[in-house]
């Protein structure tokens, strides 16, 4: 018979073994799940400034349609930046002269090294306050959420939210894209968004935070996916800083972090079930996944910038030309000044 010191010493043992196996194959899934959380203050903050916007443009709403004549509808433009601008001086070329047409908001990571911008730039960003991101992560929908209410709060005549991203460039001018996105007069325009519902890697990403956890609120046949980057109209950038529902699920944590990009789910999903009809279900960035790595899409550098690189990047199947593209490398930056003025800004 086994004695108790021998008894205990093969419990002991067996523990060790448990708590290592845990930590070195069970817990960097968690962690790394836990580390991306949205925090219950910050979720807080975040549900009062929406409220805020909310209000602020019921209110500016009635105060606009007793002004005659409507002041020129504003594109407000959203970067989601980690690192420094490096294609500012490309966008401040793009906005220069259109300084009553457009708003530029920067949502930079507190947690990285972002230099602001020189008080000497043209384009006059303005920086909010600014949460911790993470990539696959709920926290891009929380960063993406206050971009649009805070331009919501700031200026009642911006109509449109384009999300960019520090990798992004224009692919047309200022005009062009103003002239597109305001060609009607009609209070009802269309919000630029990818929704598809066909991916075969849909089942995974709708079970990535367990089977059936995102039920009752989302069916699977109602899960959406699309790009993370869109040009929404100002009626839909209101509904999702309104939306409870949703969020509620799409701010769990994930079991199969492999499969979790709620950023590229949460919007198409939400517009896809509230207003089909209203959205293009393409977007008008343009993304090159061909030979991506990690994830990552191709990222174009300084020898493969050309005027036929850019003719051929605004090629698209919908009825628009994209108008805007990415990923480029810093490098890239020389090169796409040289053909600024003669290429990409003339239309």
């Amino acid at each position: 018979m086994f004695s108790s010191s021998t008894l205990v010493y093969s419990l002991s043992l067996f523990l060790s073994l448990s708590l290592l196996f845990f930590l070195f194959f069970l817990s960097p899934h968690i962690l790394l799940s836990s580390s991306n959380l949205i925090s219950t203050a910050d979720d807080l903050d975040d549900l009062s400034l929406f409220h805020r916007a909310a209000v602020s443009s019921s209110t500016n709403n009635r105060r606009l349609i007793s002004l005659s004549p409507n002041p020129p509808p504003k594109i407000a433009f959203l970067f989601l930046t980690n690192s420094d601008l490096t294609f500012l001086p490309l966008w401040e070329s793009f906005f220069q002269g259109h300084q009553d047409l457009y708003n530029v908001y920067i949502h930079a990571d507190p947690t990285s090294s972002v230099s602001p911008l020189l008080d000497s730039s043209s384009i006059n960003a303005k920086f909010i306050p600014a949460k911790r991101t993470a990539r696959a992560s709920p926290t891009l929908i929380s960063a993406e959420r206050r971009l649009l209410a805070n331009a919501i709060l700031d200026d009642p005549n911006n109509l449109y939210f384009a999300l960019i991203s520090q990798h992004c460039i224009p692919l047309h001018s200022f005009s062009y894209i103003h002239n597109h996105l305001f060609s009607t007069n009609s209070d009802h325009h269309k919000s630029f968004i990818e929704i598809l519902s066909d991916e075969p890697f849909l089942p995974k990403r709708y079970n990535a935070r367990g089977e059936d956890a995102m039920l009752p609120e989302i069916r699977y046949q109602d899960f959406r996916v699309g790009s993370q980057f869109f040009v929404l109209a100002k009626r839909h950038a209101l509904m999702v800083i309104k939306e409870r529902k949703l969020w509620r699920k799409f701010k769990l944590p994930c079991l199969d972090v492999e499969s979790c990009y709620p950023e590229e789910h949460y919007f198409p999903t939400l517009l896809s079930l509230e207003d089909p009809e209203g959205c293009s279900h393409f977007t008008l960035t343009r993304v090159n996944w061909t030979g991506s790595v990690g994830g990552h899409p191709h990222t174009y550098d300084a020898s493969e910038v050309s005027p036929q690189l850019i003719h051929s990047l605004r090629r698209s199947n919908s009825s628009l030309d994209y108008f805007f593209a990415r990923k480029f490398t810093p490098e890239s930056l020389q090169p796409l000044m040289e053909i600024a003025d003669a290429v990409i800004f003339r239309d």
